[in-house]
């Protein structure tokens, strides 16, 4: 099987490199490989390339850089889907695309379904929703949410050394949402695909989470690891006092039952998770 992983410098890219079965062909693609705001180039190293599967980790999930360049976002996060899908259709492939909760409005009072209907309240959401619009049904869709990892660049971290510089750091408590180790939503793409799933999966951690709940826990945790001398005094604050305008709805966990049973087995429950993590963001140093 060949295998293309774009975004492959990502968090989640290096996850799946790291977790990839034995008998996969990979190669891998970045920023520096390919300007995905350049269509042609895309598209002539597809050709190169000749995948059997795409898995796509690129993405500009910037909150801020896409709602100063929504157009910019658009390029990478809608029009290279397409020019992926169209590659695949030439070639009988497919693709695997990872979306984001953040195409959901977060006004649902329980966690949202596969088939939900997209919403997006923002410039980054606006434009994953319309690359998801892209995919066809023979492709696989799998939305995930507070994506982290070790070492990359996450919420987790920049909490970490907010934590490190200041006495007291602040979290909203009523932004509720489910944390995803970049580690086990890896795992479960390469299932999903080593079973051959079409369709529209959702992964994340188990249990539903506020930032504040959240920010305790990693605190605690990361003092028990050496990672913080101290431990800050977290204040629960609400939303729309965490910063000028919220980077993700209220409310978006998603609802990803549908995934657990089609695989036959269960995600990690967060803390779990969160600790797995920071093990390996100290063996870092």
């Amino acid at each position: 099987m060949r295998v293309l992983i774009t975004g492959a410098d990502g968090q989640l890219g290096g996850a799946l490199l790291r977790n990839a079965p034995s008998h996969a062909d990979l190669n891998a693609i970045d920023v520096d490989d390919v300007d995905f705001t350049d269509l042609g180039m895309l598209r002539a190293r597809l050709v190169v390339e000749a995948p059997e599967v795409i898995i796509n980790a690129a993405a500009c999930t910037n909150f801020d850089a896409a709602q100063r360049d929504e157009g910019l976002a658009r390029e990478v996060n809608a029009d290279a889907v397409a020019v992926l899908v169209a590659g695949m259709a030439e070639t009988g492939g497919k693709l695997v695309h990872v979306s984001c909760d953040c195409v959901f409005d977060g006004a649902a009072t329980r966690a949202y379904l596969p088939d939900d209907a997209p919403n997006p309240l923002s410039a980054l959401g606006r434009t994953k929703a319309a690359g998801e619009a892209h995919l066809r049904p023979q492709d696989l869709l799998v939305r995930t949410s507070w994506l982290y990892e070790a070492g990359g660049t996450n919420f987790v971290r920049a909490m970490i050394a907010q934590m490190r510089e200041r006495d007291e750091v602040a979290a909203a408590s009523d932004q509720m949402c489910s944390p995803t180790w970049a580690t086990g939503l890896a795992r479960t793409i390469w299932a999903l695909i080593e079973r051959q799933a079409a369709g529209i999966f959702h992964h994340s951690d188990v249990d539903i989470v506020s930032r504040y709940d959240f920010a305790c826990a990693l605190a605690e945790e990361a003092l028990a690891l050496g990672l913080l001398d101290r431990g800050p005094t977290i204040r629960p604050i609400p939303a729309e006092d965490a910063q000028a305008s919220p980077r993700s709805s209220r409310f978006s966990p998603l609802d990803c039952g549908a995934t657990r049973a089609f695989l036959g087995d269960e995600a990690g429950e967060w803390r779990t998770n969160l600790r797995l993590m920071l093990q390996a963001e100290a063996q870092l140093g």
